[in-house]
């Protein structure tokens, strides 16, 4: 399978920052969530302690050389990595990708992910506290925002579809003027030399017009949705019911553990949805498990196993061979994402094994 580009999800939490210190204490980053994680229920799975490269700090250049050797290795074409723009310049956790561009190093293919969404407490118990709030002032707004990225545009490394950087956004539908985003940074790229840009989608249905939108492809949902997810377990699901109730809480307090709890052989997409004739990215997730974050109001699916992945990336890559060599692209969700529980980098565990079925699918001939 040649042609199939594997592009990882890429979290740059793992360094301090004055923020973090600020909202959640001195020090403070994923890793802090991520150490901290304990079983709930029986079986469960955490703490999820890294292998290979340990505890990192993404300040370190041989850190981010080290993960751009592994993912090689393995398979995967490219990072795709998160990027924070709240509006009026204001900026968070730019700093790993910042270095990866001004160094020139690793020589690593990569693409951006515009995170554009509101920081809040939810993941920590506290939802209505607003961290850092996501505006969209205007078109000179989405000029400085195209100027900020275009240094990483025109970079040898960055990840094309038919010559077009691809950018990705990761709610579009939360852009109150849609139409001045995408038009203002498609005729920012053709004035500044580029051939166009491929840009992405995500959070929709997969019928959404992207065409109409300004869109070139989408990936569907980069979290998992409940409308995969069937066949609940059913001691878990009474839980589940109770959370419109008033008993929730004292549920909560009784077990301590989620309320949403399900299997990840259920959660498995086959990507047979119909798109409508939009280009259709698959996103595959090794796990999920946000419990580190946000306790028993975690979202948690349960016996992820390689060989369960190894079905879900399968589905995805059958998906996407229908297309056009250039738009063969499935995502990965993710290489790094620890204190939600999918991450392709080596824990105690599984070691290489979720990396191992990437490779293994990539080289398979058809």
């Amino acid at each position: 399978m040649d042609n199939i580009k594997a592009i990882a999800f890429y979290l740059p939490q793992f360094h301090p920052i004055p923020e973090n210190d600020e909202w959640w204490g001195k020090g403070f980053t994923e890793w802090t969530n991520v150490a901290k994680a304990k079983p709930m229920f029986p079986g469960h799975y955490q703490p999820h302690v890294p292998a290979d490269l340990g505890f990192y700090d993404l300040r370190v250049p041989e850190t981010r050389k080290a993960q751009a050797d592994l993912a090689r290795a393995y398979g995967i074409s490219a990072f795709c990595y998160w990027h924070y723009w709240f509006g009026n310049g204001r900026r968070i956790l730019e700093r790993p990708f910042q270095e990866v561009l001004e160094s020139s190093e690793p020589d690593f293919p990569f693409c951006l992910a515009w995170a554009n969404e509101t920081w809040s407490g939810i993941w920590h118990g506290n939802p209505k506290s607003v961290l850092m709030e996501q505006v969209y002032p205007g078109e000179q707004d989405y000029i400085n925002h195209f100027n900020t990225v275009l240094p990483a545009f025109k970079d040898p490394r960055y990840f094309k579809v038919d010559n077009k950087p691809l950018f990705m956004v990761y709610k579009p539908m939360e852009i109150p003027d849609l139409d001045l985003f995408v038009s203002t940074f498609r005729r920012l790229a053709v004035e500044h030399g580029l051939e166009g840009l491929h840009l992405v989608a995500t959070n929709v249905d997969p019928d959404w017009d992207t065409q109409k939108y300004g869109f070139d492809a989408l990936t569907p949902a980069v979290h998992t949705k409940d409308a995969y997810l069937k066949s609940a377990n059913k001691f878990v699901d009474l839980y589940r019911r109770a959370k419109t109730s008033r008993l929730n809480k004292i549920y909560k307090k009784i077990f301590k553990r989620p309320t949403r709890i399900y299997q990840y052989k259920d959660a498995i997409q086959d990507f047979n949805e119909d798109s409508k004739g939009n280009v259709y990215y698959p996103t595959v997730i090794p796990n999920w498990d946000n419990s580190p974050r946000s306790g028993v109001n975690g979202f948690v699916l349960h016996n992820s196993t390689p060989e369960l992945f190894k079905k879900a990336f399968i589905n995805a890559v059958s998906r996407v061979k229908e297309y056009e060599p250039k738009n063969q692209i499935v995502f990965l969700k993710s290489w790094n994402e620890w204190a939600e529980g999918n991450h392709l980098e080596p824990d105690l565990k599984f070691g290489h094994k979720y990396l191992e079925v990437v490779k293994d699918v990539l080289q398979t001939k058809d």
